[in-house]
């Protein structure tokens, strides 16, 4: 049985740092292609950043630059470095497959917040 518990988030002032990190239990990561989305309130959950079996990683224009995605096969973890926070990355996030969708299983999300 698949499941990601994704943790990392918390509050922090714009310009500031983070990173998220995702253990997986049940899927190999390195036989996957992985992704990290995000839920702001009132929108639908998008996907912001992915890695693909090679280790090539595709982003949002929102998140490009500022963002990294990275995995540890070793660990069977994903993270997502965040740098350059900005309020409007106030979100939950989430990992999961690159094409997962919304019926599919998801963890319980990391809440970010980005506010002075």
């Amino acid at each position: 049985q698949v499941q990601l518990v994704e943790s990392g988030g918390g509050l922090v002032q714009p310009g500031g740092s983070l990173r998220l990190s995702c253990v997986a239990s049940g899927i190999v990561l390195r036989l996957t292609a992985m992704g990290w989305y995000r839920q702001a309130p009132g929108k639908e959950r998008e996907l912001i950043a992915r890695i693909s079996l090679g280790g090539n990683p595709n982003y949002a224009e929102s998140v490009q630059g500022r963002f990294t995605i990275s995995r540890d096969n070793a660990k069977n973890t994903v993270y997502l470095q965040m740098d350059t926070l900005k309020p409007e990355d106030t979100a939950v996030y989430y990992c999961n497959t690159q094409f997962a969708r919304p019926s599919d299983y998801w963890g319980p999300g990391t809440q970010v917040t980005v506010s002075s």
